[in-house]
């Protein structure tokens, strides 16, 4: 455009760096790097979207009586035993490049599936390990409540029968405290929450089932919005302290232990209610 105004003046074009110098002359003006952002993903940002989903979830909840107890959000989060988050150092200021934390490096992966409700509470989480077999160290030397579950795949990835395991183990969680007739599921689009079996336990059992729209879970899921960071970051300072400890392999013998104390920070009432 100012070549066009120039050019209209019979004048010379502009320099390499007009664009540049121009946002410098004006303060209300800042040049700033933009990052690459999938389109499925922004287009579920589309306000119009959300607001009917909102009321799908209002009508829903209207339809069948639903209080907030017994409103439930799950998902699942994945872990790599021995890797942790990048995070802040205070360094000498003389000191050049980006300071290193060591970690184990470990990348067996576990998977969490968790439900937390409007109320701020959680259940038991349902952990599932890579392997066949349960080994007795890992509850002998970790201390975990009788409620939670271990179970194991042979990825540590979860699948149609885990996922249908962890709605019975669901069920018998919150069953006793449902203040109403129904109970509202809130999921999100994986396989695993849709096969045979998990939608006929939920009809069986007055479990109404809401999916999320797909690449939304950033926005709408409160698990990814107010909890599953935090637990990822204070995992990892488990590890870091296990780490100046001389402990330099991690396995589940040490994740259990390092993941419990984890979870007992930061599934908090004000955390979970924040996610909602």
């Amino acid at each position: 455009m100012a070549n066009s105004l120039l050019a209209d003046r019979d004048a010379s074009p502009v320099g390499k760096r007009w664009a540049h110098n121009f946002v410098k002359r004006q303060p209300e003006l800042k040049i700033r790097l933009f990052r690459r952002y999938d389109y499925q993903r922004a287009k579920c940002e589309d306000p119009t979207i959300i607001c009917g989903r909102f009321r799908l979830v209002q009508n829903t909840i209207a339809k069948y009586g639903i209080r907030s107890d017994d409103i439930w959000n799950f998902d699942e989060t994945g872990f790599m035993m021995g890797v942790i988050m990048a995070g802040m150092a205070v360094t000498g200021s003389e000191r050049q490049g980006r300071p290193k934390s060591v970690q184990p490096g470990n990348r067996e992966w576990i998977t969490v599936i968790q439900a937390i409700n409007a109320e701020g509470r959680a259940i038991p989480p349902f952990i599932i390990g890579a392997g066949q077999y349960h080994l007795a160290n890992w509850y002998r030397e970790s201390n975990l409540p009788a409620d939670w579950v271990i179970a194991t795949s042979q990825n540590g990835w979860t699948n149609n029968e885990l996922g249908f395991e962890w709605l019975k183990h669901f069920d018998r969680s919150t069953s006793n405290r449902s203040v109403g007739a129904y109970r509202l599921l809130i999921l999100d689009g994986h396989e695993s929450h849709h096969s045979a079996d998990f939608e006929r336990y939920c009809q069986d059992n007055k479990i109404i089932t809401l999916c999320m729209p797909p690449h939304a879970s950033h926005l709408l899921q409160p698990l990814d919005v107010g909890c599953f960071a935090v637990l990822k970051q204070a995992y990892g300072r488990e590890i870091e302290h296990l780490i100046r400890c001389s402990i330099t392999h991690i396995s589940k013998t040490e994740f259990f232990p390092a993941f419990y104390a984890a979870f007992k920070a930061t599934f908090t009432e004000s955390n979970i209610r924040g996610g909602f």
